[in-house]
C-alpha cells in the first residue's frame, strides 16, 4: 500500500456560520475513497465556538490560579467552564477532562490561529456530529464517499511533544482490531487494536503544520474500513483506565 498525504491550500479564513462543506468542496479536489482530515479550528469557527475574553468574568478560583502562574484569568475561566473535572494542576498547567471525555491541556481552549484580538477557540460541542454533517454534505455535493476525521493536537503522557488525534470521525471505523489473527510467524495477536483514526490525524499533521494556514489534508489510497464509527470510541472508558 502506498498512501499519499495531500495538503489542501486556498481555503479562506473561516467565519462563524460559514458553509464548511462548500468551502471544502471548492478547494479540496476530493476523490471517492479519500479520507479528509479537518483541523478542529475551522470546524469550531464555522460553528461559532469562539469566545471573546472581554465578556468573561473570571471566578475567584480562576483569578487565583492565573495570578500564581502568570495566566490570563479570563482564559483560565473559559478552560474551567469547558471542563468536567480537573485531572491535574501543576506548574501552571491545567490538565482537564472535557465534557466530551477528552483528557487534555486547557480543555482544548486555544488562542492560536484565531484572528480576533482577545478571542479563544473552543472544541466543537460534538465533534462526531460535526464530522457526520460534513461527511453527509460532501456526499450530497460531490456524489462521493469521503470519511471525515476532525483532529486536534494533544500532548501525551510519558512522551515529549504533541501529536494530532481524532476528535470526531464519520464514514469509517476508527479502530482496526487484529485480535484473533496471527502475525507472519504464527504468533496469535491478543491485544492489537490500532487507533487508525488517530494515525490518520497524525499523518495529516505532517503536511498541515502549525504555521502554514493549511487546515485540511487528504489521505489518499488508505484502505480504511467503511462503517458508522465515531471518535467517541477512541475515548477509554473509566473502567479500563488504569490511571484515572
Amino acid at each position: 500500500m502506498t498512501v499519499e498525504i495531500i495538503p489542501v491550500h486556498g481555503l479562506p479564513e473561516v467565519r462563524p456560520g460559514a458553509d464548511l462543506s462548500a468551502l471544502v468542496a471548492g478547494a479540496a479536489g476530493l476523490r471517492d475513497g479519500d479520507v479528509l482530515v479537518v483541523t478542529h479550528k475551522i470546524v469550531s469557527k464555522s460553528e461559532g465556538r469562539i469566545v471573546a475574553l472581554s465578556g468573561v468574568e473570571p471566578s475567584p478560583f480562576a483569578r487565583q490560579f492565573a495570578a500564581e502562574h502568570g495566566k490570563d484569568p479570563r482564559q483560565t475561566e473559559v478552560v474551567l467552564r469547558e471542563s468536567r473535572r480537573i485531572v491535574k494542576m501543576d506548574r501552571g498547567v491545567l490538565i482537564t477532562e472535557t465534557h466530551h471525555g477528552f483528557v487534555c491541556a486547557n480543555a482544548g481552549v486555544d488562542a492560536s490561529n484565531v484572528p480576533g484580538e482577545d478571542e479563544v477557540c473552543l472544541l466543537p460541542l460534538d465533534p462526531d456530529a460535526s464530522a457526520a454533517r460534513l461527511h453527509a454534505a460532501l456526499r450530497d455535493r460531490l456524489g462521493i464517499t469521503v470519511p471525515v476525521v476532525v483532529s486536534d493536537s494533544f500532548g501525551r503522557p510519558w512522551r515529549e511533544g504533541i501529536t494530532n488525534v481524532a476528535l470526531g470521525v464519520a464514514g469509517m471505523r476508527p479502530l482496526a482490531d487484529y485480535r484473533g489473527q496471527t502475525d507472519p510467524h504464527g504468533y496469535p495477536l491478543e491485544a492489537s487494536i490500532l487507533a487508525v483514526a488517530d494515525e490518520l490525524a497524525s499523518a495529516a499533521e505532517l503536511v498541515v503544520g502549525k504555521t502554514s494556514a493549511v487546515p485540511l489534508a487528504i489521505v489518499r489510497n488508505y484502505g480504511y474500513e467503511p462503517g458508522g464509527g465515531s471518535g467517541a470510541e477512541l475515548v477509554m472508558s473509566p473502567d479500563k483506565d488504569l490511571f484515572r
